[in-house]
């Protein structure tokens, strides 16, 4: 059994692993999933320039991703939809809508340029072996750009999940920048379906945001959708204001839906019903307004790592100095073999070296001949010369030697001289050329697109703040029954379906319930009470009782600061007598004392603001142990018998 245990507990280890290494969680140098990572990779195999069909490409991808071809479908339906890296022909599902995507026989895809510029280079990209071990795929693409944060991502692993909001294009850049400069910068999330943001809360990407559809009201009986919230569709939002309709939280006459590629959901309003009056309604009871939590998770050296936006930034500036050094480190390389090329080519040809070839009977002696016409010129080299570079002096064709021309062979040289320079320059100020890149990004269309969502700031909306009172709560007490659904019997409060209310008992427990249409609550409540929060701190409940042990007087004041919904609550302790109670804060406790030998005071009046408010659970304080004819409530300052004070 404990085999079997141990098999079980490192076989989910290694299974949680892999899911949050290589299939849920992006890596954060590159900001992809390893399906997402593939499929690009696969379109920059077959790039010739032309579109290719979606289920093409899915087939090249599987040669790299083992789960089949309905995840990398998926993922790169969602890759297009993001306008980043693909170029897309047909018909790519609507973003606003909902609506899926055609098959992948139906449609075309192909590399944006933006993608080959700031993805992939082979020369400095790790490869290993393809999950057959029949070919090989980038381990992490050398991104230049923060993509985790262009275009925002969503996995859900064994244990943890991400969630990335997508940011503009021209902010991450510029935030980029000023991280290069050692400037201060703030990035907030952008979504393509636009809508209104309050970032208030975002705290740096581990927070969250609250979004909003962008509504116009400019017509008081008409009110039309014209941009989402991030993570709805129109067919979503349209269920949610139909049903909050159907449950009373707003009035609408009728819902229609003509979205094409822009959005417009028109709400016509009955009669007697206006567009100021169900604005907030729509924001605090349906999905035009919604609250996204994020919790931006990523690899970072092969582990599950959480950041902040600033990190990422920091992260990906200098990642892009390191990337830029690399290739031109590779390049320089490359120009100075060329030139090294250039320099033997001018002196084997000019100096006529291939003629001590001519009678040389083994290849040894040719090699050696060539060596041995260079030892003239040894200062005039770059570097040594190789094997390499014999065998490529030997292949130059006899026609190569007799239309070699000096001049072009100068200016080629003078170039790669120049270029080198140029390299040399930016190596030794690599800041500064990253910031030159960075500017070309800027000119770029991608990243010159205007900002889609507005951030503004939004008032925290209560749902009882925004809900219709147009209902009249009732308590009958000849019946016992409580609810808007009563006819007869005291208005208590204006009320709506969502409200609570406080019911006190004349035995001096209370409960708290939600209105009811029609409920029986019995004959004997002493009274109801808004049981919102705010309104039932401004209640202090102040009560006579008397002990029966001792037979003392007690006062208790106290607020009613929390409850569980439909649970009854005590407010007298254990052998206590109920005698008064009253709300009123101008008011004084009266006692009147029974006439014994020696008791020369037989009356006292208590001010009940003397008194600390205390909370529901407190004794309350004794006044007296005397034996009394009667206790009861008045306005302080007023006479026992011609102003009592009453009962709540």
């Amino acid at each position: 059994m404990a085999y079997v245990q141990k098999l079980f507990n490192d076989n989910f280890l290694e299974y949680a692993s892999y899911v949050i290494k290589e299939r849920a969680i992006p890596h954060l140098d590159d900001g992809l999933k390893p399906v997402q990572r593939r499929i690009l990779h696969s379109l920059i195999e077959m790039d010739d320039g032309k579109f290719h069909k979606v289920a093409n490409v899915v087939g090249h991808s599987m040669k790299y991703h083992p789960h089949g071809d309905a995840s990398i479908y998926e993922a790169l339906v969602n890759l297009g939809q993001k306008d980043l890296f693909i170029d897309k022909q047909g018909n790519f599902g609507n973003i606003f809508t909902g609506d899926e995507a055609a098959a992948g026989r139906y449609i075309e895809c192909r590399l944006l340029p933006l993608a080959k510029e700031i993805l992939f280079n082979a020369e400095i990209t790790e490869y290993v072996e393809s999950y057959d071990g029949r070919n090989r795929e980038p381990v992490v693409f050398p991104a230049k750009l923060p993509v985790v944060l262009l275009q925002g991502i969503e996995g859900i692993a064994v244990g943890m999940a991400t969630k990335i909001l997508p940011h503009n294009v021209g902010e991450v850049v510029r935030a980029v920048m000023a991280c290069l400069r050692g400037e201060p910068f703030e990035l907030f999330p952008d979504f393509p379906t636009a809508g209104l943001m309050d970032a208030s809360l975002y705290a740096d990407g581990m927070g969250s945001v609250m979004v909003r559809a962008k509504l116009d009201t400019s017509d008081e009986k008409r009110i039309v959708i014209r941009e989402l919230p991030y993570g709805t569709t129109t067919a979503s939002l349209i269920d949610s204001i139909e049903n909050a309709a159907k449950k009373g939280k707003l009035k609408i006459a009728g819902l229609s839906d003509f979205t094409t590629d822009k959005v417009e959901i028109e709400i016509k309003l009955p009669r007697g019903v206006y567009t100021h009056e169900i604005v907030e309604a729509l924001y605090a009871f349906t999905d035009c307004q919604i609250n996204i939590s994020t919790n931006l998770l990523v690899i970072r050296d092969n582990l599950p790592v959480q950041m902040t936006v600033t990190q990422v930034i920091e992260h990906h500036a200098r990642n892009l100095v390191d990337i830029l050094k690399r290739e031109l480190e590779l390049e320089q390389r490359k120009l100075t073999d060329k030139l090294h090329l250039r320099t033997l080519e001018r002196i084997f040809i000019e100096e006529r070296i291939y003629k001590a070839i001519e009678d040389k009977k083994t290849q040894e002696d040719v090699h050696q001949a060539v060596l041995d016409g260079f030892i003239p010129f040894k200062k005039e080299l770059i570097r040594a010369i190789t094997e390499d570079d014999l065998k490529h002096l030997l292949e130059i064709p006899i026609r190569r030697i007799s239309l070699y021309d000096i001049n072009k062979n100068r200016q080629e040289v003078e170039a790669i001289n120049a270029r080198l320079k140029e390299i040399k320059h930016h190596l030794a100020h690599l800041t500064e050329y990253a910031l030159g890149f960075l500017e070309d990004v800027l000119k770029k269309p991608i990243a010159q697109a205007p900002r889609l969502t507005k951030p503004t700031s939004f008032k925290k909306l209560a749902a009882k703040d925004v809900m219709i009172r147009d209902k009249k709560l009732r308590y009958d007490k000849a019946t016992g029954y409580l609810g808007w659904g009563v006819a007869g019997g005291d208005v208590q409060m204006e009320v709506s379906e969502l409200d609570r209310v406080l019911l006190l008992q004349k035995d001096l427990h209370y409960s708290v319930i939600r209105v009811p249409e029609k409920k029986f609550v019995g004959k004997a409540v002493l009274g109801v009470y808004d049981a919102d929060k705010d309104e039932l701190e401004k209640v202090v409940f102040s009560v006579l009782y008397k002990d029966l042990d001792s037979g003392s007087i007690y006062l208790k004041r106290f607020r009613i600061e929390g409850y569980i919904l439909d649970k009854d609550y005590e407010i007298l302790p254990e052998r206590a007598q109920f005698l008064k109670i009253t709300t009123k804060d101008n008011v004084s406790v009266h006692l009147d004392y029974k006439q014994k030998p020696l008791l020369r005071v037989l009356e006292e009046t208590f001010p009940v603001n003397k008194y600390l408010v205390k909370g529901v659970k407190a004794l309350g304080v004794r006044l007296t142990t005397k034996e009394t004819n009667g206790a009861k409530f008045v306005r302080t300052g007023a006479s026992p018998e011609d102003d009592p004070a009453g009962e709540v």
